[in-house]
């Protein structure tokens, strides 16, 4: 009996990662809740991917890196479809200490290389660390965690030094596009799951950082196609937020400030009233 999605993706966020083989039948694209895990995919077959605002064509090998912040989708178009996948949640890895975030990566980024061409020599190095890790999967090794930590970082160095594909083009509509990818990053912020987990992209800057465009570039593609601005539309899914969070939890209203990204109550409350012309506490009053 196969398991529901919820079932894999609870095993997951437990484990904190994942590996496995792609089936033949080119189900590349297992469901996963990209939230939470990045996504290191070695294939050979023919596909094209569309990663923030390009479209990269593969036939052949490749060696794919998704982030999970990053939107993306993975068009399957030869019959045989082979490779292996790993999905590892950052706070898995970083069980030990990093020295920088995988976000900040050149293979995870946005404006990075995500996609590497693979010669036949690389393909079967890789396919043997990836091997490995399945074995160490099902192992009751005591430290299969730490090793498994390892060949990742095996993957990510041996992958700096690869060349990235030129073989992408800008999509034809690149503002719709790159709207899209902001949009769908803006809701993936949501929901606030705990105070312990603030939100991390609060304001237009910090949206442009991470994808890796300037701001005012950001700002003026969003409002060419939405007619809002970039702050618009943050403001708007954090009041959506506050008002759920205040209906549906106990949360003091200091911890509702720190989790949405407030130095201060007093600027949650100055922020919500401005916005609804209603005090958080007034909203929560509804409720009872």
């Amino acid at each position: 009996m196969s398991r529901s999605l919820s079932e894999y993706n609870n095993e997951l966020k437990l484990k904190g990662f994942n590996v496995f083989q792609i089936e033949k039948d080119g189900n590349a694209t297992k469901a996963y809740s990209r939230k939470d895990f990045y996504k290191i995919c070695l294939t050979t077959g023919k596909s094209r991917i569309h990663y923030a605002d390009r479209s990269f064509e593969a036939e052949g090998t490749i060696l794919f890196f998704g982030n999970p912040n990053i939107p993306y989708s993975w068009e399957t178009l030869s019959t045989k479809y082979v490779g292996y996948t790993i999905l590892f949640s950052e706070d898995f890895l970083t069980a030990v200490k990093r020295s920088e975030s995988l976000q900040k990566s050149p293979l995870f980024k946005v404006g990075g290389t995500p996609i590497l061409e693979i010669k036949e020599d690389q393909r079967l190095f890789l396919n043997s660390i990836f091997q490995r890790m399945i074995a160490e999967q099902q192992s009751h090794y005591e430290y299969k965690d730490d090793l498994i930590r390892n060949y990742i970082d095996l993957i990510l160095h041996e992958s700096l030094k690869l060349k990235p594909s030129d073989n992408y083009n800008q999509d034809k509509n690149g503002a719709q596009r790159l709207t899209n990818v902001f949009l769908e990053l803006l809701e993936r912020q949501f929901p606030i799951e705990s105070p312990d987990r603030p939100l991390q992209l609060r304001t237009a800057k910090d949206y442009a950082s991470n994808l890796s465009v300037h701001v005012n570039y950001l700002n003026r593609t969003v409002k060419e196609v939405t007619s809002k601005t970039t702050s618009t539309h943050i403001s708007e899914r954090i009041i959506n937020e506050a008002k759920a969070i205040l209906k549906h939890t106990d949360w003091n209203i200091s911890e509702i400030a720190f989790a949405l990204g407030f130095e201060y109550p007093t600027y949650f409350n100055n922020f919500f009233k401005k916005h609804t012309g209603q005090s958080p506490s007034s909203v929560r009053m509804e409720k009872v």
